[in-house]
């Protein structure tokens, strides 16, 4: 009936209706998905990016005054999209009139599905309260990070030599040798002496070692000298196992007390700078003090009546703002070694998802 009727409309009229028609069915036929992926990927990261800092310093936060933390994961971000059109065409012919109606319509809709699942349980229990594996800690070494960095944060004693704690009824400055250790292996770090491997046993046990490669001539450089006898060890070794412990059971073992991702979270809660009435009306503790040219203070997270506007991340809290300046790039470089050490920890449970059925139109 359209195309009898089309036939006897006028040739400007019918190329009128063909090509409404035509632009219509290009419309309905094209894909929106792949021009999404750019945009998606780069805001999806972003936004999960922040919120993943914004937590973290949150829980940090909450932990200085005492409050119980939260970790939500999120365990799924899908988005779907659908794209309808329609076209309505209609032709009247009569010895009176001829007349011609035509009309479109097209809806676009986006519903991001985003899944939330809180930690808890077992799976807490593993990712924030296990201590950190010890072989962690090497391969962190091993990749570069600064043993001044990752060990004050995963590592409370090496051979019974304590470091700084700043949290609990055991607070405590740290020993001398603890620090005094650190400086002797970032120097080996910095030449090239200090490496980490895993050597396999006949039972298929995986033994983590640390080699220390000594100088032809120890006249020359006697820092791992003086490494092995702060730590209690045999002089003429390169190679010194690793295990998970306060005290080492031979000349020829390193004995790590590693911390848990909560017990790094705690220490540093307590190194945040606080409102005095906060303190002074018992709503947290006063800060460990520090010698004024002591470096042992590894992040400053600090407060502000109103948001700050160079911020690196910052968080709402009992009516201030808590952050870490943008400009303070060490402090910056310790909150992101911890977020790597979270990823590094986490349990990496499968997490029971929704059944999501995406339209493809």
């Amino acid at each position: 009936m359209i195309q009898n009727g089309l036939s006897r409309c006028p040739a400007k009229t019918r190329i009128g209706l063909l090509i409404i028609c035509f632009g219509s069915i290009l419309t309905a036929c094209s894909s929106i998905g792949p021009k999404t992926i750019p945009r998606d990927r780069f805001d999806y990261n972003a936004a999960i990016s922040d919120s993943w800092k914004e937590q973290a310093l949150l829980n940090i936060v909450r932990l200085r005054y005492g409050d119980v933390p939260l970790f939500v994961q999120i365990a799924s971000v899908v988005s779907g999209y659908t794209l309808e059109s329609s076209v309505n065409v209609a032709g009247i012919n009569s010895s009176l009139r001829d007349s011609m109606v035509a009309g479109g319509s097209a809806k676009y809709t986006d519903r991001p599905t985003t899944t939330y699942a809180p930690i808890t349980g077992d799976q807490f229990n593993r990712t924030f309260m296990t201590p950190i594996n010890p072989r962690i800690v090497l391969f962190l070494l091993q990749t570069g990070w600064s043993a001044n960095v990752v060990f004050p944060l995963t590592v409370d004693s090496v051979n019974g030599l304590r470091s700084e704690l700043a949290s609990g009824a055991s607070r405590r400055v740290g020993d001398e040798g603890y620090y005094q250790f650190l400086d002797l292996l970032r120097e080996a770090q910095l030449s090239g002496a200090a490496s980490m491997q895993i050597q396999r046993g006949d039972e298929d046990d995986e033994t983590t070692v640390l080699i220390l490669r000594r100088p032809e001539d120890e006249k020359e450089d006697s820092s791992t000298s003086k490494f092995s006898e702060l730590l209690g060890l045999q002089q003429d070794l390169d190679i010194y196992t690793v295990k998970y412990g306060f005290l080492n059971s031979n000349d020829s073992e390193i004995a790590l007390i590693t911390r848990s991702m909560l017990q790094v979270f705690i220490n540093l809660a307590r190194q945040i700078s606080v409102p005095d009435q906060h303190i002074a009306t018992g709503r947290t503790l006063a800060q460990l003090e520090h010698p004024e040219s002591d470096n042992r203070k590894l992040i400053q997270i600090s407060y502000a009546m109103e948001k700050p506007d160079n911020a690196f991340v910052t968080v709402r809290y009992k009516d201030y703002w808590y952050y870490i300046d943008d400009r303070d790039f060490n402090s910056k470089r310790v909150f992101s070694f911890v977020m790597i050490l979270l990823s590094l920890t986490e349990s990496g449970d499968a997490v029971g998802l929704p059944l999501v059925t995406i339209p493809a139109g």
